[in-house]
């Protein structure tokens, strides 16, 4: 993803908000969403972030603001789901982004059309952006290998495998569900310290992972791999997303298959997919250490000006049942020290020849920098419950508690550029239900 007109720090927007300094949505990002007003009967339809408003894309259509070369991906954008605008490609997601940036521009004639197509931001509900078919979770953060396996897995070494290629599970689609929804505490099976059967109860240890999702575009057909060099092509755009986890279920059940149902009861994602062309200023060479391998030789990168990786600015805040609705910061890191890229996830996927489809979501895994306070999730900023995290109000966690929301964050920053942000993915932890 090159730069262009788009990426102009210069540009501003006849939506004043979109022009504050450090909105997520100046016009240089334009995240495509799907939402109606909260509360109402309307159907769901596609829409983009402005400021604090969402540009009614069906709405715009009917305005007939935008030329008949850009009417069909228009069009896909206004859709319910944009599974149709992921299947077209980069060339038309490049071509609707400068279209829309060409009328939300100050100046642009079509302002007073689009003016009444404008719904606030505060005012919306929002559905899961696409149709997932299937949902696929990786390993890329080493800091959080690192730091899992010393807890699980103590004493066995450092996965070999890590630095050779992105290890992933498949997840389940079905579960995904998009920022606000609430999450009762689910139950299962594990076994308690010092206990030599389990016990079936609601989890003591629940966690939630930091992660960014990645949603493919037009994808490929079963048996036809996608090259590396090709698999930039298949990314439509990020999101943020959170893992949420039952670790003491996962301690009992995922030797030797991997995560169950320590996992599948609730994946959150934010309601806004940013392109990856509005991420072009925030790329980053991949974290490497002295002796690491390239990778396989399918997923090595060619020469030393790769820039496969992201650095955006990765948060996480927790606000409690005491604390009246304020958040404490409790991790700050980011994902510039991921080993493995969006596009390594999505080559080694189809290496097989499986196929990916439009809309299908791929996860980074627990994005986790190298340092104290780094750490993408609870258990390991609290070393697996032996140094309680401090909140800002004198309360600790070693695991989230009845009442407690997390909230990811994350935005990109550099020098010259417009700071482009994700908007907040956040989920509330409720009472386990009576059994």
């Amino acid at each position: 993803m090159t730069l262009n007109a788009t990426h102009d720090a210069r540009l501003r927007s006849w939506v004043d908000a979109a022009n504050l300094p450090g909105t997520d949505f100046p016009i240089q990002n334009l995240p495509h969403g799907v939402f109606r007003r909260a509360g109402s009967a309307e159907a769901f339809r596609g829409g983009v972030a402005i400021g604090d408003q969402i540009l009614d894309m069906r709405q715009a259509l009917a305005a007939e603001v935008f030329p008949a070369g850009l009417r069909a991906a228009a069009e896909a954008a206004a859709q319910p789901t944009l599974n149709a605008l992921m299947a077209l490609g980069p060339a038309a997601w490049s071509a609707l982004r400068a279209g829309l940036s060409a009328v939300l521009r100050e100046g642009a004639p079509e302002a007073g059309r689009l003016a009444g197509c404008l719904v606030p931001q505060a005012q919306a509900e929002h559905a899961v952006p696409a149709a997932i078919g299937d949902y696929t979770d990786f390993f890329t953060s080493r800091a959080h290998m690192l730091n899992m396996g010393r807890m699980f897995q103590p004493t066995q070494p450092a996965l070999p495998q890590f630095s050779w290629l992105p290890i992933g599970y498949h997840g389940r689609s079905s579960s995904i569900e998009v920022s606000g929804a609430g999450l009762p505490r689910p139950w299962g099976q594990y076994r308690r310290p010092g206990q030599a059967e389990p016990v079936f109860a609601p989890t003591c240890k629940l966690d939630y992972e930091l992660e960014l999702g990645a949603y493919v575009g037009p994808g490929n057909e079963r048996g036809q791999p996608v090259p590396l060099a090709e698999a930039e092509s298949h990314l439509f755009g990020v999101c943020l997303l959170n893992d949420w986890s039952a670790r003491d279920v996962q301690g009992w059940e995922s030797l030797p298959l991997g995560p169950f149902l320590a996992k599948n009861f609730l994946t959150t994602v934010s309601p806004w997919i940013v392109t990856l062309e509005a991420l072009a200023p925030f790329r980053c060479p991949l974290a490497r250490e002295a002796g690491d391998p390239p990778g396989g030789p399918n997923l090595a990168e060619g020469g030393g000006a790769s820039r496969s990786g992201l650095d955006l600015t990765l948060e996480v805040w927790l606000a409690t049942a005491a604390s009246q609705g304020q958040a404490f910061r409790i991790s700050h890191s980011s994902s510039r020290h991921a080993h493995w890229g969006l596009a390594q996830m999505l080559a080694h996927h189809t290496e097989n020849g499986c196929n990916l489809r439009p809309g299908d979501l791929l996860g980074t895994g627990t994005q986790s920098g190298p340092r104290q306070g780094e750490q993408g999730c609870l258990m390991e900023l609290g070393h697996n419950g032996q140094r309680p995290v401090a909140l800002g109000n004198g309360e600790t966690r070693t695991t989230l508690e009845d009442g407690d929301t997390v909230i990811l964050r994350a935005w990109g920053v550099r020098e010259g550029f417009a700071r482009i942000g994700f908007g907040d993915c956040r989920g509330t932890v409720l009472p386990a239900r009576e059994r």
